[in-house]
């Protein structure tokens, strides 16, 4: 029975082609025929959110499976988090800021630690993981605002330099006491690219990873186009949509570090959470806002932070030495207006919001 039934089709089938090509040969000088185009599974957007290290995730990828990561995501979240989180107080970083050596567990920490290595010596020590201490003791880590006026803050910079650390791919040691370490400037874009890896080893190529405002993007969007990011405008109470620019993201990591937020006022100074590992006291010039592009968001991010360091002149210089980035630097004019600098390859795909 199943047999003849499979015969019918069959038949059926070839009958209907021959119908076809009958129906085209008569046709043929009647101009173009419209065929019957094989339907594709329709590709599905899928956008899962939640929080991780004290802030918000937003994932959007393009899946024709339409799976749902959530579950994968948080979980690996969750074991990064247990290596890289100065709030966690038995996780991998915690433990080595309370001893003299760690041997690593997960492979979190040696990733950073060279990611670090690389933007520390390219800044010249502007960006230093080791500046934990000053920016516990200026109020910005764990413990809250801790400064006091007899804080000695010329010890504490004898406890930073990365350089005083020495690490391989199994172990980390310290070379001098007291060092603390702190990746906060780098973990959400490490964090970010952990993510994108998962998505990708799924088999996703088109995908969007943002946590906490810095970002990967690969492929396109639902539409076919390349993933547009908004800047925001360089204020304290600026809203997310409160825009100063759009940047169209071609298969590329972006970060952004600023100081209008994140600080707090202090016998009438205002205190920035950016600290200068030299001199040990919060940054003060007119760089308002440093947006970074690199190929991984570990590097945009640590770059992102150096820049926001070093100020506008030195930013501009770093740009034009290194090949592997593009920025988007933001300051306050003599007359307080907002200025821009953007890298030439990078003005393309950058356009200005109308005030």
């Amino acid at each position: 029975m199943r047999s003849n039934q499979q015969k019918n089709i069959l038949y059926s089938l070839v009958l209907l082609l021959l119908v076809l090509a009958v129906y085209l040969w008569r046709n043929r000088d009647q101009g173009a025929v419209d065929l019957p185009i094989r339907q594709e599974t329709a590709v599905q957007r899928i956008t899962i959110t939640g929080q991780t290290m004290g802030t918000t995730y937003q994932i959007t990828y393009l899946d024709e499976e339409g799976r749902n990561f959530k579950n994968e995501v948080d979980s690996l979240l969750v074991v990064f988090n247990q290596s890289l989180s100065t709030y966690i107080p038995d996780s991998e970083i915690s433990r080595f800021n309370q001893q003299d050596s760690l041997v690593f567990e997960l492979p979190f920490l040696p990733q950073v630690l060279e990611a670090s290595k690389e933007v520390y010596q390219e800044t010249e020590g502007a960006f230093d993981p080791t500046v934990g201490p000053l920016v516990n003791v200026w109020g910005f880590g764990p413990g809250g605002p801790e400064l006091k006026d007899s804080v000695d803050i010329q010890n504490l910079l004898s406890k930073v330099g990365f350089d005083k650390l020495r690490f391989d791919d199994t172990e980390v040691r310290k070379s001098v006491n007291g060092i603390y370490l702190d990746f906060s400037a780098i973990a959400k874009g490490q964090g970010v690219d952990v993510v994108a890896a998962l998505l990708a080893s799924k088999g996703i190529e088109n995908y969007l990873v943002e946590i906490g405002g810095e970002l990967v993007a690969r492929g396109v969007n639902d539409k076919g186009e390349i993933w547009k990011i908004g800047v925001n405008r360089p204020e304290e109470n600026a809203s997310s949509s409160d825009l100063y620019s759009i940047i169209a993201l071609d298969n590329k990591a972006m970060a952004t570090s600023g100081n209008y937020r994140n600080f707090y006022v202090r016998d009438s100074m205002k205190i920035s959470h950016t600290i200068d590992p030299k001199t040990g006291f919060p940054v003060r010039h007119n760089l308002l806002s440093a947006t970074v592009l690199a190929p991984d968001c570990m590097t945009a991010d640590a770059f992102a932070t150096a820049m926001m360091v070093m100020g506008l002149e030195k930013a501009i210089a770093l740009d034009e030495k290194l090949e592997e980035i593009e920025v988007f630097l933001i300051y306050s004019g003599e007359d307080g207006s907002y200025q821009s600098f953007v890298s030439e390859s990078l003005k393309p795909f950058l356009s200005f919001m109308t005030e």
